[in-house]
């Protein structure tokens, strides 16, 4: 598989792109920019950008099925109708929002929105998974400090779930119809930075993902300024290049499925960084051979 060659959406960039969510239904793209409060849509057909501005963080969207989006936001979830960019809401947060909120979160194949947050104060990992189903939050897992990479294989018996902090990123086999978590296999285990290590010999953290239809989890590794593909079995497919050094989350979308979205980020990045890497911030598109899963839709 050839490398992509990555260009930038033509829209303004965000502080921390997050969640790219191709929508199946507006055939539209939709992401979040966490720290800048806001839901953007890019309408490819219309070559058109929209924006919400929002009242608190949005760590991630998933579409409805019926129209509109789930917004995961440090002060809840939330439906939200982008006709009238007003939100409704569904549940409060299960945790003390001074220090917590949601992060990473998908809808499931079976239609539930499985959410983690991320504990800000890093230590001790307080921060935890979650699975809102017939109108009630379940926790379903802890012990970890920023919950990400969620993402279900194509026959949705498998879960990925990642805490990045730890470098390390779990598979769930035989959740399909199962109401507990069954006991998780390590897919894949980084090497955290060590004290002193120059960013350019650093691999990065593993963040946002996806699966494609034949099975591999497309993972963001943060810091690492490179897109990994991985086999269920946690090889190594394809590692690519991005031209930037903090990517958050790839989504692949388009009509035909085989566009590569990746959402970066420039949040507290040094200035020479983004000197030199002036894309920071954009959403990243490429064409690519493998199409990906279309996005489950949450049933209310």
């Amino acid at each position: 598989m050839n490398p992509p060659s990555f260009q930038p959406l033509p829209v303004p960039p965000a502080r921390l792109g997050e969640s790219p969510l191709w929508h199946p239904q507006e055939h539209a793209l939709y992401w979040c920019d966490i720290p800048g409060r806001a839901l953007h849509r890019w309408q490819p057909a219309l070559a058109q950008h929209q924006r919400w501005d929002l009242p608190t963080e949005p760590g991630c969207c998933a579409p409805i099925d019926g129209g509109g989006l789930l917004l995961a936001m440090r002060d809840g979830l939330w439906r939200f109708d982008t006709a009238t960019g007003q939100r409704q809401w569904l549940a409060d947060p299960p945790y003390d929002p001074a220090t917590e909120r949601f992060n990473d979160g998908k809808a499931a194949p079976d239609g539930s929105f499985w959410v983690g947050t991320i504990y800000e104060p890093r230590d001790p990992p307080l921060a935890a998974l979650y699975r809102w189903a017939h109108g009630r939050l379940q926790r379903m897992a802890d012990g970890i400090t920023t919950s990400n990479g969620l993402a279900w294989s194509p026959d949705g018996d498998t879960m990925y779930w990642t805490d990045t902090k730890a470098h390390c990123i779990r598979a769930f086999d035989g959740v399909r119809g199962a109401e507990q978590l069954p006991p998780p296999r390590v897919l894949a285990q980084f090497t955290p930075r060590q004290p002193g290590q120059a960013l350019d010999s650093y691999g990065g953290r593993p963040d946002g993902a996806a699966v494609d239809v034949e099975g591999a989890y497309w993972c963001a590794m943060y810091e690492g300024q490179r897109l990994l593909r991985l086999a269920p079995d946690g090889r190594v497919l394809a590692d690519w290049p991005l031209p930037v050094r903090c990517a958050t989350m790839p989504c692949l979308g388009g009509e035909d499925g085989r566009t590569l979205f990746v959402t970066t980020a420039r949040e507290g990045r040094p200035a020479e960084e983004l000197a030199a890497q002036p894309w920071a911030g954009q959403v990243l598109c490429a064409r690519v051979e493998v199409p990906g899963l279309p996005a489950n839709l949450v049933r209310l």
